[in-house]
């Protein structure tokens, strides 16, 4: 079996003291005065550092991502007013051009519905049902023949 030495299972704890864990510790770190100073001078917003971070490319370079970004807004702007217009163009004509054929289906339904009441009225109630007969031959005309026997 292993033995341990009582040096050898030391955590080493004890040779620490409290006011050198004190002075060590992370949280209590001091700071000279000059570094907090300075902190507080640098509140930047995110655009001041990326404009400080344009300074690093070349003129050509940061013309040339102007150029770009204001054409691409630019071909937006244009591309969405045309689909506005586009659209207003399509379901306008589209009214224009569909109602009057809507209207005209309508209509012819509407006199059909007339004519099955008529006819229903006229005839009874079987008429309607038969659609576009002539009244004689609902009545059962009796055709020429022997007589039943």
């Amino acid at each position: 079996m292993l033995s341990v030495s009582s040096d050898d299972a030391d955590s080493g704890m004890e040779s620490i003291t409290t006011q050198e864990s004190k002075e060590n510790s992370p949280k209590k770190r001091e700071v000279p005065e000059e570094i907090e100073e300075d902190e507080e001078d640098v509140d930047e917003t995110l655009g001041e550092r990326l404009w400080g971070l344009t300074e690093m490319f070349p003129e050509s370079v940061r013309s040339g991502v102007y150029t770009l970004t204001t054409g691409c807004l630019s071909s937006v702007k244009n591309l969405y007013s045309f689909s506005r217009s586009a659209a207003w163009v399509l379901f306008a004509s589209s009214t224009i051009l569909i109602a009057p054929v809507v209207f005209e289906v309508e209509r012819a339904q509407v006199d059909e519905m007339q004519k099955q009441q008529q006819r229903q009225i006229l005839l009874g109630p079987n008429a309607a049902v038969s659609g576009g007969m002539n009244p004689m031959g609902q009545m059962g005309m009796l055709r020429p023949g022997p007589p039943p026997s």
